[in-house]
């Protein structure tokens, strides 16, 4: 395809950290962002918000931008990092500001759509056919993420709840994951002449993606549950131990 997408052509390694995105609207948007969080009035708030902010940076202002062009498996770890990395730090300050949670349940179904959609070979080709459609991929990700997240870190949501929320989204990334290391042959046009600069084949790439779907990903959702689950036995057990 002759696309350019919106992070520019697919970069060469020799030129790949040079390739930073300057865009005016981009840089104005986390300014205003790190604004925001530095005006929040809760000491973890704002620390959490300034992370998001330079997770955000990372995504769409360094080279990851750029060689996301270049890379399927760059997609995937610029996607990871939005919704597995800033989104929860932008929920949990939605949380400290006791923004109540509303809909785990189908904020999970839509969220869970959208990241397979976004990763299927016709949605992803349309979202790098313009700058539009790119952002499109990215808003609709990046509010599906932040609406589950806030779901899984209220303290309003109940802990079953909030395991068995983050056990699914374990599970539907594994197999996401799986799907693309297991496929066989290379899904995504977009990448079948830019993989070669950086050693490796396109169905390598792809493998590459999917495992970084699969394992890396599942790591924050699982340090959720588990954070979740041991607050339940330690409470259970502070109660055993009352008289």
């Amino acid at each position: 395809m002759n696309t350019v997408p919106y992070c520019g052509p697919a970069p060469l390694p020799d030129g790949l950290w040079s390739a930073w995105n300057l865009d005016p609207a981009v840089l104005a948007g986390l300014a205003l962002a790190s604004l925001f969080a530095l005006s929040q009035p809760d000491r973890s708030a704002r620390r959490a918000g300034i992370g998001a902010v330079v997770l955000l940076a990372v995504a769409f202002v360094s080279p990851l931008c750029a060689l996301a062009s270049a890379l399927f498996s760059a997609r995937v770890a610029h996607h990871l990092v939005i919704v597995a990395g800033a989104a929860p730090l932008i929920a949990h300050t939605l949380v400290r500001r006791s923004v109540t949670p509303r809909g785990g349940e189908a904020a999970f179904v839509v969220h869970t759509v959208l990241l397979w959609l976004w990763h299927t070979p016709g949605p992803y080709g349309f979202a790098l056919s313009s700058t539009p459609a790119y952002w499109l991929m990215e808003a609709t990700l990046t509010v599906s993420a932040v609406w589950f997240w806030h779901a899984l870190l209220s303290p309003r949501t109940a802990p079953g709840t909030t395991m068995a929320l983050a056990l699914g989204a374990i599970v539907q990334m594994g197999m996401l994951g799986a799907l693309l290391t297991f496929a066989g042959r290379p899904l995504f046009a977009e990448h079948a002449l830019t993989t070669a600069p950086f050693g490796l084949t396109p169905l390598e790439d792809q493998q590459l993606a999917g495992l970084l779907m699969w394992v890396p990903a599942a790591l924050p959702y699982l340090a959720v549950a588990l954070h979740r689950l041991f607050t339940v036995l330690g409470g259970a057990a502070r109660g055993d131990a009352r008289p």
